[in-house]
């Protein structure tokens, strides 16, 4: 006999712990029983339903025919003859089976308003004594329902927090990969979405970007990073009330995360101070970002409409002395002094290919008229006779 009040206990707990709703576990279990009794007492192409009451712990089964006609089935006996008749004429109505299906006619001697592909329940004889292998299906389908529920449930969960920052804890690093825990699921952070130079333990709460929630055969994949550009956002989001109301927007990014990045930002507010804003009170702000970066640098710049105002904050910190853009090739040349050009360029490039990639322009770096650094995608192409200066002097 079912011990009800540790039944119900169970259901609250599967609710509670797994987020899955009693409806779904009470349903999954009528499914199961459903097709225990289809197993041991059913007929060929019948529908067995079974609906368990949960104070009395009574189940009762019932049988559903599908209310049908001459123009939904066939009604000749089905035979080798008239199944090559079905090839020939390609009819694709089903043949009738008393089991399955009721006629319309008969139907409505039961129920007056009843329509065509209405359900007519019939009440069948309540079974105890199922078989093994009956008992065996009923689990199966029970712990697969739970499964599924519990499935969605976790997508319902993580899906509306995708773009989001979520904490978890290590659970373990294998083969480069971190395996984060987030107590009812589990995500990867591959070695190529982590910052370069960090190292993780297991039992360290960290926090990642969830930039992806993926329903596949295998099971529930969150995709995180450390990396993306979209976690440094998040994170000023966190930081910056007034990014997080919205008076304040980030506009690009451009980032090579452990090392440097840039962002520009923009009030909606003339009375805000966009960059301020993010800076913080003597740098606070900021400096939580670039402490859970790993010490990552970041430039903080004004936007602009204007794409000669732009570009030439874009390469701060080094100052521009002049600058022309060509609109069709949407391409800029800037001409800076020759104490400013390690600057502009940056070491390996980084400071004019992070602002190329910010502005989303090309941008070519001048000095003394003579060009000296040029961007084309992420690649900057730097003169021979200037690229060991700018190494040493950004040492």
């Amino acid at each position: 006999m079912l011990d009800i009040k540790t039944f119900k206990s169970a259901l609250e707990q599967l609710e509670q712990e797994r987020k899955i709703p009693k409806e779904k576990v009470l349903d999954a279990i009528e499914q199961a029983m459903a097709a225990a009794y289809k197993k041991d007492y059913g007929k060929k192409g019948q529908i067995v339903r079974a609906k368990f009451d949960m104070e009395t712990g009574k189940t009762d089964f019932f049988q559903i025919k599908i209310v049908v006609d001459d123009t939904i089935v066939r009604m000749e006996e089905k035979s080798e003859e008239n199944n090559e008749e079905y090839t020939k004429d390609e009819d694709e109505r089903p043949y009738f089976n008393d089991e399955h299906h009721i006629l319309l006619e008969d139907a409505r001697k039961i129920k007056k308003d009843v329509e065509l592909n209405d359900e007519v329940v019939f009440p069948l004889e309540p079974k105890e004594d199922y078989g093994r292998i009956a008992a065996q299906t009923a689990k199966q389908v029970i712990i697969q329902r739970i499964r599924e529920a519990e499935r969605t449930s976790i997508i319902d969960e993580y899906g509306i927090k995708e773009g989001q920052i979520i904490s978890g804890v290590v659970q373990k690093v294998e083969r480069g990969n971190v395996y984060i825990d987030f107590n009812r699921a589990t995500g990867i952070l591959p070695a190529e979405e982590q910052i370069p130079g960090e190292f993780f333990q297991r039992g360290q709460r960290v926090r990642v970007y969830l930039y992806s929630v993926e329903d596949t055969p295998r099971g529930i994949n969150l995709r995180l990073s450390r990396t993306h550009p979209k976690f440094l956002q998040e994170l000023f989001t966190v930081e910056a009330p007034e990014i997080a109301s919205g008076v304040v927007e980030i506009k690009s990014i451009a980032r090579e995360a452990g090392s440097r990045s840039k962002i520009t930002v923009h009030s909606n507010d003339s009375h805000i101070d966009p960059v301020g804003s993010c800076v913080g009170q003597k740098g606070a702000r900021v400096n939580t970002v670039t402490t859970e970066l790993g010490g990552e640098k970041i430039d903080i710049i004004p936007w602009s409409e204007d794409p000669k105002e732009f570009i030439t904050n874009s390469l701060s910190p080094a100052k521009v002395l002049s600058i022309e853009v060509d609109e069709k090739e949407h391409k800029a040349v800037v001409e800076v002094a020759n104490d400013q050009l390690s600057l502009a360029i940056g070491k390996g490039g980084q400071n004019v290919r992070l602002a190329a990639k910010l502005t989303g322009w090309r941008i070519d770096i001048k000095g003394d008229g003579t060009e000296v650094a040029k961007t084309d995608g992420n690649k900057v192409e730097i003169a021979e006779d200037i690229a060991p200066s700018v190494e040493e002097s950004m040492e």
